[in-house]
Parts: C-alpha cells; structure tokens; sequence
C-alpha cells in the first residue's frame, strides 16, 4: 500500500481538473492511502530563487506560508500526481510555484518513486501538452523517478465538460492500476 499525493493545480472547485484528480483518487484508494492538495487551499509564495534553503537550518524556506505544510505531506508520500489545467501550454502558476519551491534540500528527504500527470486543456491542438510532457520527462530523468501514466484531456474548457469523455474512467483506472 502506498501513500499518494494528488496536488491539483487549479483554483476552480468542482471544474474538470478537480473532477479528473477524484477520479484517479476513488481508484488509487481502494489499495492506497491518497491525499488531496488542492492549490486553492493553500497560500505559496512563488520561489525567489535566494537559497537561503540551503544555509537555513532544516532547509527552510525563509518566506513563510503554507508550504510548510506541503513539504511534510511530501516527506511521507511514495507517489506524487500532478494534475493541472493547461494554460498557455504550460500548468497553473500556482502549481508551479509549489514545484518551484521544491528546489531545496529538504526534497533529498522525499520517498517518493513514481509519478503521475493528469492534464486537461481547452484547445484540442495536437501539441497541447508537448512543452509540459518534456518538462515532466526531464523531471523524472533528474530525480530518476518512475512514470506511472498519465492521462491527457483535450477539448474540456467549461465546468463539467469533462464528464463527457472517457477521461474519468481512464483516470479511475489507472488510479485502480497503482499498487
């Protein structure tokens, strides 16, 4: 059984990132212990690229904020999904300054092995998520982590537009494949 975090990049409640992340959560729960970290929930100060992290104790950021308590789901986590809207073919601003503030020390104490992406874009472009896949493919080379799936949504633009695809069953399922 493993311990997963779902961090959802989008501020809109109930839209379809939120709905495709409880999809993959309702089926990694039935042989995991998954925790949902919505980015609305909790105040980030974006990086500032100072380092003081390195030289603080414990590696602490000197801002203070809530992702304090990000770094402690982080520490006990196995697995990391993250799901993001796409916007200007990149994720949410404040769900990459979350990532951003794991650029700390303090990340050498993560457990976590695999990682999931879970995507939904309104435009329906063929290279919608080009520039996001690499960068999560240059994140798992780096950390060496493993690539546990990913599902990929195009064409989902206004609240509930999801519920239209097979986006949320390919999401249940793959959260049903994690062991």
């Amino acid at each position: 059984m493993s311990r997963i975090i779902i961090i959802v990049g989008s501020m809109r409640k109930g839209g379809n990132t939120d709905l495709l992340a409880q999809a993959f959560a309702e089926g990694a729960s039935k042989n995991n212990i998954v925790e949902i970290v919505s980015v609305s929930d909790y105040k980030v100060n974006p990086c500032i690229g100072c380092n003081s992290c390195f030289t603080r104790e414990g590696n602490q950021c000197f801002q203070k904020d809530n992702m304090t308590e990000i770094y402690e789901k982080l520490k006990v986590a196995d697995m990391a999904v993250i799901a993001s809207p796409v916007y200007f073919y990149g994720i949410s601003a404040k769900l990459k300054a979350i990532i951003d503030r794991l650029h700390t020390p303090m990340r050498n104490e993560f457990r976590i092995k695999r990682l999931v992406l879970l995507l939904v874009g309104a435009a329906t472009l063929p290279e919608l998520f080009d520039a996001i896949k690499l960068q999560y493919q240059l994140v798992l080379n780096f950390f060496h982590l493993e690539d546990a799936g990913m599902v990929l949504v195009r064409g989902v633009k206004d609240v509930g537009d999801i519920k239209g695809t097979k986006a949320l069953e390919q999401a249940y399922n793959l959260g049903c494949s994690i062991r």
